[in-house]
């Protein structure tokens, strides 16, 4: 990821572990991938890499939810809502160059499954899509599971169990 052109992380992503704010080189909007070729250009924005890698994360059995904390329980009550639903995008961030892709991913998994099973299917498949919808290598995909949902539990979060 050195090259110029390609997804790279900042300073304040490496020290906080937050996504930090890619922008067009001329520093408006938002970053798009920009696939060049003898034909023209397409640009992908970060949202569409964004919203296939969510997907792909869903399809891997043993994921329940995604998200981190606050942000997962407003997904949760969206999707209660006529009308409203769950965010695709929610827990993936990703950082889009010309030909490269970082994602980051929250994920919840079910009780009993394997964590380290679970998260390379899931790593495996959200490379898969990308790259074959895209044209983009995807350079990682880095995987923090943010709880376990235990079943009979709410809202995944085994801490009201515990207190009981």
């Amino acid at each position: 990821m050195a090259d110029s052109g390609t997804a790279t992380r900042n300073d304040t992503r490496q020290q906080t572990g937050t996504p930090g704010p890619m922008t067009t080189p001329d520093g408006g909007g938002p970053a798009r991938a920009e696939l060049t070729t003898k034909s023209g250009k397409t640009r992908i924005a970060e949202g569409v890499v964004a919203k296939i890698s969510g997907f792909a994360a869903r399809e891997i059995p043993g994921v329940h939810s995604m998200g981190a904390g606050l942000a997962r329980r407003v997904g949760q009550l969206r999707g209660l809502v006529p009308g409203g639903t769950e965010t695709i995008r929610q827990g993936v961030s990703v950082e889009v160059g010309e030909h490269e892709a970082a994602i980051d991913l929250d994920i919840v998994t079910f009780y009993g499954q394997s964590i380290v099973d679970v998260s390379e299917a899931v790593r495996r498949n959200v490379v898969d899509r990308v790259q074959a919808m895209t044209g983009l290598k995807v350079v990682e995909v880095n995987i923090n599971v943010d709880d376990v949902f235990v079943e009979g539990d709410q809202d995944g979060d085994d801490r009201q169990q515990r207190a009981r």
